[in-house]
């Protein structure tokens, strides 16, 4: 499944794959995530982040 979008549910301390694929998109910087590399994301919002740099720039963000 190389290069495939994959859909997933992001839970508290893991995500569950709703839709195989190997990646998904950052909500922030649009970069893809691998899913062994995917560490930051926001379950209430569903959102994919990079970094701790785009996951801080959603919540500043997010405080405005």
């Amino acid at each position: 499944m190389k290069n495939k979008l994959a859909k997933l549910k992001y839970l508290p301390n893991n995500f569950n794959v709703l839709e195989a694929g190997d990646h998904v998109m950052c909500a922030v910087s649009g970069k893809k995530i691998m899913l062994e590399d995917l560490t930051y994301w926001n379950v209430e919002k569903q959102e994919a982040y990079y970094s701790y740099v785009e996951a801080n720039k959603k919540r500043e963000l997010s405080l405005k």
